[in-house]
């Protein structure tokens, strides 16, 4: 079991190559009335055909909103309600929340990625006990 995860964990770190670039997510910080509509803006210069974004409750895992494998594909994630997100050039990735609610209070964040798979999946395999 230990060889498998430190193997996946590997394959993960290898598939993310060299960190020669960034993604930049605006803003860092919002405060907004329920009811409003925001405009997420995420920006990547690794050249990566895929992103996406993601929301982070409170005490629980990260979860899917909206991603993107080619421009201008967008797919649904797991919880696309009450969000919109468009891919009209390839570094950029903007999300919308439609009509601010209480319940998404949240961190929110963009990754990228040069194949389709999610670099994320592996990384808590293992929890030493």
């Amino acid at each position: 079991m230990c060889n498998q995860v430190i193997c996946c964990v590997a394959l993960c770190l290898l598939g993310a190559g060299t960190a020669d670039g960034e993604i930049t997510q605006t803003p860092k910080y919002l405060i907004r009335e329920e009811g409003q509509g925001v405009t997420l803006e995420c920006e990547q210069d690794f050249n990566h055909d895929s992103m996406y974004w993601y929301r982070q409750d409170p005490g629980q895992g990260l979860r899917l909103i909206y991603h993107s494998q080619v421009v201008p594909d967008v797919q649904k994630g797991d919880i696309p309600e009450g969000y919109s997100a468009s891919r009209d050039k390839k570094p950029l990735f903007p999300l919308t929340v439609t009509s601010a609610k209480k319940n998404q209070t949240a961190l929110y964040l963009c990754a990228s990625s040069r194949d389709t798979v999610n670099l994320f999946s592996c990384m808590a395999l293992y929890f030493p006990g």
